[in-house]
């Protein structure tokens, strides 16, 4: 919550800058916790709970809806212009929302500013990649995907669907887990299964089987139609197999272990993953020297 505070005062910086055209919601990409880890430092969860009632999940419906009131009545007054009062008063919401956000931490009987505890961990934004795979733009090239909670115009390397799913292995088999963006509002994606497929037979529900090969192509078109949309942000920390030799993602997801069947975990067979990845970030260090080539040149 100390990165989503930062985060929402940042956001709500650029969609005063662009004169409420741009995003202000809940949501956010990857890059925005390696963006507040260089500007703001780190701190854990022990540190900042991010609400005054650790009983309960975080919710930020009101608080999202009430920041959104405060902005666009700001922004759209005859003769606005902003002013330090403005973002002083988004800050104020915030902390009666989530709480002051500590300046030091304690740690091994030490104390750290958040960003020199985040330097002690050797979090470096620079360490860190964001691959995506679409065909409306050149392979090996960045660009600013276009969704809408990349707010802050991030840019993603664009590289072809084999070699980001190949990449995703190979960082895997390092030992290297993976921040995973993509979409799980398809009807094969399930939490209370733990299984997100693409299946040949849609009658055969969810069991292993056949699944439909996925192209380039394919999910281009799922992108351009808004069929696999920017949903949802998980953690990939393993492979496995099932009895048929299909491959699956192990995915941690953050809905809780109620209703799901692994504790929490879930199961993304790669045609899933073929399809409905939208963006990753992974450490440099796992990319091929082949591909670390063609991005970095």
């Amino acid at each position: 919550m100390y990165i989503v505070k930062h985060a929402y005062q940042d956001k709500a910086q650029q969609y005063v800058l662009l004169h409420g055209k741009g995003n202000f919601s809940q949501g956010g990409q990857a890059h925005d916790v390696m963006n507040v880890v260089e500007a703001h430092g780190f701190v854990r969860e022990s540190d900042f709970w991010g609400t005054h009632d650790t009983s309960r999940v975080h919710n930020h419906g009101e608080m999202e809806a009430a920041l959104k009131t405060l902005l666009d009545g700001y922004i759209h007054q005859k003769d606005a212009a902003p002013s330090k009062l403005w973002f002083d008063n988004i800050n104020s919401v915030l902390t009666n929302y989530m709480g002051e956000v500590p300046t030091q931490v304690q740690f091994n009987k030490r104390t750290y500013s958040p960003v020199q505890f985040a330097k002690g961990l050797g979090i470096e934004r620079n360490n860190y990649v964001e691959l995506s795979s679409y065909t409306h733009h050149p392979f090996y090239k960045s660009f600013d995907l276009e969704v809408p909670d990349n707010w802050s115009h991030d840019r993603y390397y664009n590289v072809p669907i084999d070699e980001l799913v190949a990449t995703m292995k190979h960082a895997l088999e390092q030992g290297f887990s993976i921040v995973w963006d993509g979409d799980v509002s398809d009807d094969f994606f399930s939490h209370k299964e733990g299984l997100a497929i693409v299946p040949m037979d849609d009658s055969k529900g969810f069991v292993p089987q056949a699944e439909k090969s996925v192209s380039q192509e394919d999910r281009q078109k799922a992108f351009y139609s808004w069929k696999a949309t920017d949903d949802h942000l998980m953690h990939i920390v393993g492979l496995v197999k099932d009895e048929n030799g299909t491959v699956y993602f192990k995915t941690k997801n953050s809905w809780g272990t109620q209703k799901n069947p692994y504790e929490g975990y879930l199961y993304m067979s790669e045609q899933y993953v073929r399809m409905n990845t939208v963006a990753i970030m992974l450490h440099k260090q796992t990319l091929s020297k082949e591909l670390y080539k063609k991005l970095f040149k």
